[in-house]
């Protein structure tokens, strides 16, 4: 027969209860290393406040934004991304890519003309995720680093047509997945290409 004094199971207990702090240290210490990483270099979630992107993007949505995308290429027209707003850079805005570097957006009401090397004459974008246009006129060039970007619910958006461009290196991400409501839950949200 095996028998245990009290003393020996004093010291089973405390090794076991200092194991499992340590188990949970090891783990924490692991989880960070690992969800750090992730949230600063590859993907990072973000709730959309306000109306700006309706019917796109309803605010609450609850959104993944894709960040390494942008490290390997650059962004292309009608991609929605979360940038640092240019004159509050503790802000972060969500809007739709319309005009390219080196392009001339001009908006005559609701019409959107874009004007580059391709397209000397200029072309007029589809725009089937807008549902409330506005009246404009505008006259933009972009320099080698910018982008021209709107909220699909136009008469709701701050947006280029009022601070201007945005800078490329002020670009965060594009939206990759929309997690929340559920129903509405799918991967690229917004994604929307155009044949020029």
């Amino acid at each position: 027969m095996c028998y245990t004094t009290k003393m020996e199971e004093e010291l089973t207990e405390k090794k076991t209860a200092g194991q499992s702090f340590w188990e949970l240290v090891r783990f924490a210490f692991i989880a960070l290393a690992i969800v750090i990483p992730v949230r600063v270099f590859v993907a990072e979630p973000f709730v959309v406040s306000g109306s700006s992107m309706v019917p796109t993007f309803e605010d609450g949505n609850y959104l993944i934004i894709d960040k390494i995308s942008y490290r390997l290429s650059d962004p292309k027209r009608n991609n929605v991304i979360v940038f640092r707003y240019p004159n509050d850079q503790t802000k972060f805005f969500i809007k739709r890519i319309i005009g390219l570097p080196n392009e001339t957006v001009d908006i005559k009401n609701d019409e959107i003309t874009i004007i580059n090397q391709e397209h000397k004459d200029g072309f007029r974008l589809d725009q089937p995720f807008v549902k409330n246009i506005t009246s404009n006129n505008i006259h933009y060039e972009l320099k080698s680093d910018e982008y021209f970007v709107m909220g699909d619910n136009r008469p709701a958006s701050s947006d280029s047509r009022y601070w201007g461009a945005v800078k490329r290196k002020l670009i965060i991400g594009k939206a990759l997945l929309r997690l929340l409501p559920i129903n509405n839950m799918n991967i690229l949200p917004g994604d929307y290409k155009q044949t020029e």
